[in-house]
């Protein structure tokens, strides 16, 4: 229960970010292009847009770094597993499984770095230059996704430990929507091969 909150605050946050910076972009590009216009502008030229770039780029760090949780969860980072593939199953096992603690550790180790960081900018009165909101809040999404990554890969590797199954993400499927059984889709195909 507790593990699907998280999944879900999750894909909130990321698609919140990511589309709330996007529209963001739209209307302070769509601004400045119109008050080029004569008659727009007496009327949008007060409208001061001067902060939209500043908070986008903090919307998009902070949607990378949770966004980066998520592919650790969901199995949709690269890798590069030809040589692991053709190793014997213990072997293979062990090595996958030594690859996720690297990834937790090193995780760890940003996140720790990143709680100091943010720990020494609480007690300053440092500011983001535009918005002027407190350093710290800005660089909170370090510790926090570098700690929710670290999560996700010792999830992932005690998944793979009990079931040895990892992550997979599928381009042909998409999440809600179930493909019919029909011939020639990538369904069929692969009960054909079972």
């Amino acid at each position: 229960m507790v593990l699907r909150i998280l999944d879900r605050l999750e894909e909130i946050l990321i698609a919140t970010m990511i589309g709330g910076a996007t529209l963001l972009i739209f209307i302070a590009v769509m601004h400045r292009y119109l008050v080029g216009i004569p008659f727009l502008y007496p009327i949008l030229f007060p409208i001061d847009l001067s902060w939209a770039q500043e908070l986008c780029i903090y919307m998009f760090v902070w949607m990378a770094k949770f966004g980066a949780a998520y592919g650790v969860r969901t199995g949709i980072h690269v890798g590069v597993d030809v040589l692991v593939n053709v190793m014997r199953p213990n072997l293979r096992k062990v090595t996958i499984l030594f690859g996720l603690f690297c990834g937790a550790f090193f995780t760890f180790i940003i996140g720790t770095m990143g709680a100091k960081f943010v720990y020494g900018l609480i007690n300053t009165n440092q500011t983001s230059p535009d918005l002027e909101i407190p350093s710290w809040i800005v660089y909170l999404c370090i510790p926090l996704g570098s700690y929710l990554m670290c999560f996700r890969f010792l999830q992932v590797a005690y998944h793979f430990w009990r079931h040895d199954h990892l992550p997979h993400h599928d381009h042909g499927q998409v999440e809600g929507i179930d493909e019919p059984h029909m011939p020639g889709s990538a369904a069929a195909a692969a009960e054909a091969v079972r």
